[in-house]
């Protein structure tokens, strides 16, 4: 059983027939919580908080989305923000005690306001420009969607390992994709009622919403994700009605979806360019529309990314020591981009100094209007204190190397 169920994905993904492939889950779902016995469900339902964080029984959290700071110097030119997401231990314990029925559902959309309320009180004394209203609500980025489409599946048990001791339960598309209901407004919209300062809409975008589902196989893979991107741009439109200026639709499969023979790649990065494009373009001028992607080697498909018309992109950098850097030289990169300075996925705290000059090396391809400092990636795997020594470390980084700038100090 232990073997079928860290397997799962990958026999899925071998299925020749989709009826097989759902029989097959069913099957190894069964043999699961036959070994583990009947106390089987409620062990799931809690282990997504233990999977999130440690420390959470200690109040650490960590909170979600793009949180930027947007300072302008004196030429009214934007210079550095900065960029972090993951999830909300806490809040995920509130959404596993409301699935068992331990918390009713108006306890629980209180439980979820207050979340809500304290990450952007956080933000505000933390002098961030572009907030975020923390995702308490939400399992995983691709699940969450995933549970409220219709055409789409969500198992009771169906874990597959994500990496590490992350595990999560990949929607199963079956038929047509629509979006019967808003998804995220309420949550943003509250959210933005508690600040002056615009808060981010965060969604997950339609290729890896695909790529990390169990997806349909009787029609091409490029038809389901343009019904994805009509429900993401459904979304989009909704979130812009309530209010909503900055929104990020997160496309880290972007990459790892490219296929390995070349000869195929062209049309794949065609399709899902039109996809993003799809979801993203019915937005006015004025919304302003992020993206954001995981670790890769993206300098092979700067094209493609640049392609996607985002008025902003976040892309890891610090791993590599900002080896993209070189990459953007070359191919003329002229958009807004933001290049991680904190890798996440280590408990290590970067120094403002060490982040600062990662700022310089990024701004000799980039230039203090169109850079954005962020973390690599999601922080849903780090504590509460990393992520607030963190952010206060990329605020003096930014603040630093900005006030290098306004002296003429090309130094950090």
């Amino acid at each position: 059983a232990h073997f079928g169920f860290s397997q799962c994905k990958k026999l899925l993904k071998r299925a020749e027939d989709g009826f097989f492939a759902v029989a097959l889950h069913h099957l190894l779902e069964a043999i699961f919580a036959e070994a583990r016995g009947a106390d089987l469900a409620a062990q799931i339902a809690d282990h997504e908080l233990r999977s999130a964080a440690v420390g959470a029984e200690n109040g650490f959290d960590v909170f979600t989305g793009l949180i930027s700071v947007n300072e302008l110097d004196g030429r009214n030119v934007k210079t550095f923000l900065i960029d972090l997401s993951g999830l909300t231990p806490a809040a995920s314990r509130h959404g596993a005690a409301h699935r068992r029925g331990a918390l009713d559902a108006a306890a629980y959309r209180e439980r979820m306001r207050q979340e809500i309320a304290r990450v952007i009180r956080l933000q505000d004394e933390l002098g961030l420009d572009v907030l975020v209203h923390g995702e308490p609500e939400r399992n995983d980025m691709v699940q969450y969607f995933g549970e409220q489409l219709a055409g789409v599946a969500v198992t009771e048990l169906g874990w597959v390992q994500s990496y590490g001791t992350r595990y999560v339960r990949p929607p199963i598309i079956f038929g047509d994709v629509s979006r019967p209901a808003p998804m995220t407004v309420e949550g943003l919209t509250y959210a933005q009622s508690l600040t002056e300062r615009p808060v981010k809409g965060m969604l997950t975008g339609p290729v890896t919403m695909l790529k990390w589902s169990f997806e349909r196989d009787d029609q091409p893979r490029s038809a389901t994700a343009f019904q994805l991107a009509l429900a993401i741009r459904d979304e989009l439109a909704d979130l812009e009605a309530a209010g909503i200026g900055v929104i990020q639709v997160d496309e880290p499969a972007l990459r790892e979806a490219l296929p390995l023979r070349g000869d195929r790649r062209r049309a794949y990065l065609d399709w899902a360019v039109e996809a993003f494009r799809l979801a993203t373009a019915g937005v006015r001028d004025e919304t302003q529309v992020h993206t954001h992607m995981c670790y890769s080697e993206f300098g092979e498909i700067l094209p493609a990314i640049d392609g996607l018309d985002a008025d902003v992109t976040s892309i890891e950098a610090a791993r590599s020591r900002m080896e993209l850097v070189r990459d953007l030289e070359q191919a003329g990169y002229g958009r807004e981009i933001g290049l991680g300075v904190y890798d996440i996925h280590s408990p290590r705290v970067p120094p403002p100094d060490e982040m600062a000059t990662l700022l310089e090396e990024a701004l000799e391809a980039v230039g203090p209007a169109r850079l954005w400092v962020n973390p690599d990636c999601g922080l849903k795997t780090r504590d509460y204190p990393e992520v607030l020594a963190s952010l206060r470390n990329m605020v003096a980084a930014a603040r630093s190397v900005r006030d290098g700038l306004a002296a003429g100090d090309p130094g950090p």
